[in-house]
């Protein structure tokens, strides 16, 4: 959590444009102050989305900024698009207090403390799915459960050799074109997460497990998705691709998430 005696002094709701509510455009806080439907406001954008697509703020008794990542914390919800320029937004504006019409504790640095606990979240998800049994590891390990159709989510390292990774790939599509595949965390990272030096290729086997590491990777991947390769109001992807490879945008050194 982000303690607020870490926090630099505490911003206070900005005042609002003229012609708008004191939470800015009119409506900008619907859905906000109650977490009861599946469609939120983006506190930065405006844009209402289904809160999967989403990132969960509240706020601690002191009034600082917590990062919600796994939606469990009590308080009011306050929603932002994954987008770091749109938390630089959020925070340059004062816009987290102007959502919770009070003052709020945000760490200037909540820009890059957030692409931190992204990715922690979804090594520590792929860690926990090797604990429970759910994850195959390594080359023979993966093309097994391939072959078997047992895969549900395949991860693969972004440095790993292409050919390589394709082929795996393509056996996993045989079986099962509906499979998810990720390549946005590299060997070292990926073999961090479960104890070892490396790891290039990964198969989830449990789907409720694989639906929510799913959802962290492509909170992440959109995270890191470098500003020039979105298009502006273009809706947030509704999951993993499924329709084969997904590169990033022509030009542009993004994630990989299929």
């Amino acid at each position: 959590m982000l303690a607020e005696a870490q926090l630099p002094e505490r911003e206070s709701p900005a005042p609002a444009p003229e012609g708008t509510g004191a939470a800015g455009p009119r409506g900008a806080t619907e859905d906000l102050g109650e977490d009861s439907g599946p469609v939120r406001r983006c506190l930065a954008s405006g844009e209402r989305l289904p809160k999967e697509a989403l990132l969960r703020f509240v706020l601690d008794p002191e009034g600082g900024l917590v990062p919600d990542l796994a939606e469990r914390l009590p308080g009011r919800g306050l929603w932002i698009r994954p987008r770091r320029a749109l938390v630089e937004k959020a925070v340059k504006r004062r816009l987290f207090a102007r959502a919770a019409k009070t003052p709020v504790g945000v760490p200037a640095d909540l820009p890059g403390r957030l692409a931190t606990l992204l990715r922690r979240r979804c090594l520590e998800g792929i860690g926990l799915a090797k604990r429970a049994g759910a994850l195959a590891v390594g080359h023979d390990q993966v093309r097994a459960v391939l072959t078997g159709g047992r895969a549900v989510l395949l991860i693969q390292a972004r440095d790993g050799s292409d050919s390589e990774r394709e082929r795996v790939a393509a056996l996993g599509r045989g079986r099962c074109p509906e499979l998810a595949i990720c390549r946005l965390l590299d060997s070292a990272e990926l073999g961090e997460a479960l104890g070892r030096a490396t790891a290039v290729h990964l198969a989830v086997t449990d789907a409720r497990m694989a639906g929510r590491l799913q959802r962290d990777l492509q909170r992440l991947a959109e995270y890191e998705m470098p500003e020039d390769t979105v298009s502006p109001g273009a809706a947030p992807p509704g999951g993993l691709d499924r329709t084969g490879e997904a590169a990033a945008p022509s030009g542009a050194s993004g994630p990989s998430v299929e």
